[in-house]
């Protein structure tokens, strides 16, 4: 029997997930959530999300992507900046990805640049590459804190 303490940590995929974009919808415009979110439909926008994200197999995202932590079973055409990557089998990645850890099972598809960190200072958010609205509203933000 397997005892766990406090401090390990809970599989992105149990996590409780706050916002779902279901397959079938279609979302135009950036999207900003404070906690995990679940994209099974389509994004054209930059996303940001202060906790985890999900992206299911009928999941695509065409925009940038900033988060903590982000499993990616869909398509991403975009940049990604994140702390913790996994692209599973069905995943497709097209654009630049920086990450502190990465995880890529058989099958997956990623073209484009890699980056990696070892800091634990976070994400570099003065390096994100965002359109223009999306760069003010994370920079006001910033500013705010």
């Amino acid at each position: 029997m397997a005892f766990f303490s406090k401090n390990d940590k809970v599989s992105l995929d149990l996590q409780s997930i706050s916002t779902l974009i279901s397959e079938g919808c279609v979302f135009e415009g950036n999207l900003k959530a404070p906690s995990y979110v679940r994209i099974d439909g389509l994004i054209t926008g930059d996303v940001i999300v202060d906790e985890g994200l999900i992206v299911g197999e009928k999941g695509v995202i065409k925009g940038n992507v900033i988060t903590k932590e982000m499993v990616v079973y869909g398509t991403i055409n975009g940049t990604l900046q994140v702390n913790s990557l996994e692209i599973k089998a069905s995943g497709k990645i097209n654009g630049e990805i920086n990450t502190q850890t990465l995880a890529v099972e058989n099958g997956a598809v990623y073209n484009g640049n890699l980056s990696m960190r070892q800091d634990n200072k976070g994400l570099p958010q003065q390096k994100a590459k965002l359109s223009i609205p999306a760069q003010k509203a994370l920079e006001a933000e910033m500013a705010g804190s």
